[in-house]
């Protein structure tokens, strides 16, 4: 790796020391690149996987300023692995690329985009707002652009709280916190609770209707800080289930876990065919992940967040009853609802304590699954932990690259009955 590395950063040195070798070279973010490879050079061997891709990223930066490629998307994939990889060097490092993007194409939505974002996460909360303003203009589709929406309200709901509260501060006091919106969210965090602590202890207490009004303003900012405001924050009615609820859920009713592959689809698509005649005799019908659109029926969908952020997946809006979304770490599961989320998609939704079933102390508590687990077995596995399902079925999981070789183990281990005519393994 250190002689690919140091490869790169001398290839990198050299397009920043030619001209005219593509339409569209953005030299000062090579030279950006550069200085930031010389950086990472001196931190040791590179173990980190976003920055990881974040180098391949700028390897495919200077291969296409070397062409007679458009270097444009090339910059806009490095701005954008730089943001992920989340690094205070990074995050500037993916400023600058945004700026010279915006500078290359002012009418670009994805490089004014790039630019908020990396404003949003440096705390310089005006200029993103701003940024994400100019991406609005620019967008043509406002269902995809509800997010960059949303996010702009949300940082003015953050300026109008520190304004409100600065003007219930005596002073300096309320000076300084009008100058906390532009800064990092741990400064703003700290400093705002420390000025609430001075003012509340300064008289009156609780007794102070402004004190009172402080504190209110002081946690809508916390809530606003750490996530973004909802359009409809009840989710259409949806209600919260904990394991209480699922058990409920599932006691004393026949249930089938139907497998997702293209054969079970095409079977149960056929009006009258026996396997939709088997599948919608019973009680409750579960489905992961990816539901086919031909699926007649979902009374309860499981999905498992992916990837680095699994908060920019595709909407859950397919219609159910209960919406299980199984993931780790905590903040990136609570992202990840509030984006994906369909307001009346669903009845119910698993609350935190349903996340991480299988490793959970307070649930099962099993060692050696780990995070690759299929969806399918978290869900069935969690269900028979339950033990409230009169009966428990699987649909189509002996078919090949349905369950890993030891999620099968585990199911052959106690399996009551297989009928592969039906396609059909019983657990109880």
């Amino acid at each position: 790796m250190g002689q690919t590395f140091t490869g790169l950063l001398k290839a990198v040195r050299a397009r920043t020391g030619q001209s005219g070798t593509a339409r569209t070279a953005p030299t000062a973010a090579l030279r950006l690149c550069g200085d930031y490879l010389e950086g990472l050079a001196t931190g040791g061997p590179l173990n980190d996987a976003r920055r990881t891709r974040l180098v391949a990223a700028i390897g495919g930066l200077t291969t296409a300023c070397g062409s007679d490629e458009d270097a444009f998307d090339a910059l806009l994939r490095t701005g954008q692995r730089a943001l992920e990889a989340g690094g205070d060097a990074e995050t500037r490092l993916a400023l600058a690329v945004a700026v010279e993007a915006t500078a290359l194409r002012s009418r670009s939505k994805g490089a004014w985009r790039l630019r908020a974002s990396a404003l949003d996460a440096l705390g310089r909360r005006d200029e993103a707002a701003q940024a994400y303003e100019r991406h609005l203009a620019l967008q043509q589709n406002p269902a995809s652009a509800e997010d960059i929406a949303r996010r702009t309200a949300t940082l003015k709901d953050l300026r109008s709280c520190l304004d409100e509260a600065a003007g219930l501060l005596p002073g300096e006091d309320g000076t300084r916190l009008r100058a906390l919106h532009n800064a990092p969210a741990g400064q703003v965090r700290t400093d705002f609770a420390e000025a609430v602590r001075r003012r509340t202890a300064a008289g009156g207490g609780m007794a102070d209707p402004d004190v009172r009004r402080l504190n209110i303003l002081y946690a809508a900012h916390r809530r606003l800080l750490d996530r973004d405001r909802l359009a409809d924050p009840l989710l259409g009615g949806a209600e919260p289930a904990g394991v209480g609820a699922l058990r409920r859920l599932v006691a004393g009713r026949s249930v089938c876990l139907v497998a997702g592959a293209p054969r079970i689809a095409d079977e149960e698509s056929v009006p009258g065919s026996p396997l939709a005649g088997l599948i919608d005799g019973y009680d409750l019908v579960v489905r992961c992940d990816t539901v086919p659109p031909t699926a007649p029926r979902t009374d309860l969908h499981a999905v498992t967040l992916r990837g680095d952020t699994p908060w920019t997946g595709p909407a859950w809006d397919r219609r159910t009853g209960t919406r299980l979304v199984f993931g780790d770490p905590l903040p990136h599961w609570r992202r990840s609802l509030r984006a994906r989320l369909v307001p009346g998609a669903q009845e119910r939704v698993g609350d935190a304590s349903l996340r991480h079933p299988l490793d959970d102390p307070a649930l099962l508590g099993e060692d050696g699954w780990g995070p690759g687990t299929g969806t399918a077995f978290t869900v069935l596995r969690l269900l028979d932990f339950l033990d409230t399902a009169d009966r428990l079925d699987l649909i189509g999981f002996g078919l090949p690259g349905q369950l890993q070789p030891r999620e099968r183990a585990w199911v052959g281990d106690r399996a009551t009955h297989q009928d592969d005519t039906e396609m059909r393994t019983a657990l109880r």
